[in-house]
């Protein structure tokens, strides 16, 4: 095809992929589908997350490729997110992690548009938890919900609008292995609408106790430093949604828990496989599935944990792209 009839392919920063996010509410209802689509035979294609792993220690870089079968062939999505993540960079004053989303014409193949990723992730992740947080957060009656997030980097501050909208009235718990942080997280989510109380707590296990719903965004551990957050911790009706893979929660907390979910099965196997779940229990099923089959809320201890799938990016990205598009943001590059 030449040059002159192939469609405009848009980069989009940062800025202008925040410019573009949708809204809230329509970010939940785009991880709810993204989740749905995963647990129908047919409908979306996906493979575990494809990886390497580069010559500094710890470091990676993974391809995760994804396609969604829609209502009518012009409605497909086809995509990729790639991301490399250098834990020494900091030391280097430079981020730690990289990516971008590149979309295709699902029809042709042709690349359309390149996205930075680092907004979607922050706000697909959350969206996730969110999804997870409003179908299975216990009911609590008697007083209003009580909330923990550990973490209060990226993940965490995205995190806070979406407890609020999910969790109203929300008492919040924030805990970071930087005081600091910990207290900005604090200062934004006081401000947050649908946040009652927000409190800074002095440890991981301060934060969590008395918690109806424990959110898990901390830095990645090495091995020695993980699964630390026991079933001890934690009342006997908790949902845990854990986003920081076993980082803070033990093993022994998905084995107890009444149902037991994760994002994509296969994702979540290999990653066992590779020594990042130790002794974790095979899942009950995908959310998507539990959401699919209405499978109503145990009154016992719930986890969720969901490692990200680059069909939430897809999916996500061209919402962003129309939206873009429309309002002619970005940059239109030549071929």
């Amino acid at each position: 095809m030449p040059a002159s009839k192939l469609p405009p392919l848009r980069y989009l920063d940062a800025a202008a992929v925040e410019a573009a996010m949708p809204a809230l509410d329509e970010r939940l209802r785009l991880a709810e589908l993204t989740m749905t689509a995963l647990a129908q035979p047919g409908i979306a294609q996906q493979p575990p997350k494809i990886a390497v792993h580069p010559r500094p220690e710890g470091s990676f870089a993974h391809a995760m490729p994804a396609h969604l079968r829609g209502a009518a062939a012009s409605d497909d999505l086809l995509g990729i997110k790639w991301i490399a993540g250098f834990g020494a960079n900091s030391a280097a004053g430079l981020p730690v992690l990289h990516g971008l989303v590149i979309l295709n014409d699902a029809g042709t193949g042709v690349p359309t548009a390149i996205l930075d990723a680092a907004p979607i992730t922050a706000q697909r992740t959350a969206a996730v938890s969110g999804v997870a947080i409003r179908r299975f957060a216990p009911v609590v009656d008697e007083r209003g919900p009580r909330a923990a997030l550990i973490g209060a980097g990226v993940q965490g501050r995205s995190h806070v609008a979406l407890l609020g909208r999910v969790l109203p009235d929300v008492e919040l718990s924030i805990f970071d292995r930087h005081p600091d942080r910990a207290a900005a997280l604090a200062t934004l989510a006081s401000s947050t609408e649908g946040i009652d109380h927000v409190h800074v707590a002095a440890s991981a296990r301060q934060a969590v106790d008395g918690a109806d719903v424990v959110v898990t965004a901390a830095s990645f551990a090495p091995a020695e430093e993980r699964q630390v957050m026991t079933s001890d911790w934690l009342l006997p009706w908790t949902l845990v949604v854990a986003i920081d893979y076993a980082t803070y929660c033990s093993a022994e907390v998905a084995r107890g828990a009444d149902l037991f979910l994760v994002d994509h099965r296969e994702q979540f196997l290999a990653n066992r496989d590779a020594g990042l779940f130790d002794d974790y229990p095979e899942p009950t099923g995908m959310l998507g599935e539990a959401i699919v089959a209405k499978t109503p809320r145990p009154g016992g201890r719930v986890v969720v944990s969901h490692l990200g799938v680059g069909l939430a990016d897809v999916v996500f990205g061209a919402a962003i792209l129309e939206t873009a598009t429309e309002r002619g943001l970005g940059t239109e590059l030549p071929r």
